[in-house]
C-alpha cells in the first residue's frame, strides 16, 4: 500500500496503514442507517482527534488501469484539490493523507483521509420559512462567487457538498467530495451553469441570482434567466432519466 501524508497533521505512515488495513473493523460509518452509497465513509478517532476516511468504490475494469497509468485516482485528486483550496483560502476539511493499493498493475483500493469537521447544516437543509436561512443562502451565494473569482469550478456543486458552520452568524463554508474540480477562469455562462445541481426551487434561485448579480455588477434579470435555465433544465432532464432507468429496471425485474 502506498501512503502519502500531508503537512497538516503528524500521523505516522505506519499508523495510517494499520487503520486502513482494518478499515472494516474500526470507526463508525458516517451514513449509518441511510441508503448504501457508492463510497464508504467512516469516522475514526486517533489521539482525541476525529478523522474521516473515505474508501472509494473499486473502479470498473478499464479505470483500474487508467488510474494507475494515465490519470490520478479519485483519492489523489481529492487530496491535491484540498491542498490547492487551502492555499486559496477556501474552506475544506484539512487533508491528512491518501492511500492506494494496486495488484498486477491495477488499482484495487484507494482511500482519502481528512480531518473531521463538525457542521450545522448543508444547502439541502435551507428553508426560507426558517429564520435566518435567507441570510445563509445569500452568504452561500457570495461563497460561490468567491470560488469563481478564485478560478475554481467545483463540478459537484450539489446540495450536500458544502458544509455550513453557523458560528454565531459568521457563516463558514467548507467544500467536500472534491475529486471533480477544474481550476480556471470562468465566463458568465460557466458561472451560471455551476449553480444547476443545487435546487429546482425557483424562489431559492431568484435570491441567489439577485445576490450574484449584485456581486458581479450585472442586471439581475440576465443572471436569473441564465441561472434558472440551467437549473430547470438539469432537474427536468434528471427526472426523465430516472423514469427511463426505472422502466428499464421494471422490465428486468430489478427493484
Amino acid at each position: 500500500m502506498k501512503i502519502y501524508l500531508s503537512k497538516y497533521h503528524k500521523l505516522s505512515e505506519k499508523g495510517v496503514e494499520e487503520i486502513l488495513l482494518n478499515f472494516n473493523a474500526v470507526g463508525q460509518s458516517f451514513f449509518t442507517g441511510k441508503k448504501r452509497r457508492r463510497n464508504h465513509i467512516k469516522v475514526v478517532e486517533i489521539d482525541g482527534i476525529k478523522f474521516n476516511i473515505k474508501s472509494f468504490k473499486q473502479p470498473n475494469y478499464i479505470n483500474r488501469y487508467v488510474y494507475v497509468y494515465f490519470r490520478k485516482s479519485k483519492a489523489e485528486r481529492s487530496f491535491e484539490f484540498a491542498e490547492r483550496l487551502m492555499t486559496k483560502g477556501i474552506g475544506t476539511p484539512k487533508p491528512i493523507a491518501f492511500a492506494e493499493e494496486t495488484s498486477k498493475g491495477a488499482l484495487t483500493k484507494s482511500y482519502y483521509i481528512s480531518e473531521h469537521l463538525e457542521y450545522n447544516l448543508t444547502f439541502r437543509d435551507l428553508d426560507l420559512a426558517k429564520p435566518g436561512h435567507e441570510d445563509i443562502l445569500r452568504a452561500f451565494t457570495k461563497f460561490t462567487y468567491n470560488l469563481h473569482e478564485k478560478k475554481v469550478e467545483f463540478l459537484d456543486h450539489s446540495p450536500g457538498n458544502t458544509l455550513i458552520h453557523l458560528n454565531n452568524g459568521n457563516f463558514q463554508f467548507y467544500l467536500v467530495d472534491l475529486n471533480r474540480m477544474i481550476f480556471k477562469s470562468l465566463n458568465f455562462t460557466e458561472r451560471m451553469k455551476n449553480f444547476e445541481r443545487l435546487t429546482s426551487n425557483k424562489e431559492l434561485v431568484k435570491i441567489m441570482a439577485e445576490e450574484y448579480a449584485d456581486l458581479l455588477g450585472k442586471p439581475e434579470n440576465d443572471v436569473f434567466k441564465k441561472m434558472w435555465f440551467f437549473a430547470n433544465s438539469f432537474f427536468v432532464n434528471r427526472g426523465k432519466n430516472r423514469k427511463v432507468k426505472q422502466k428499464f429496471k421494471n422490465l428486468l425485474g430489478i427493484k
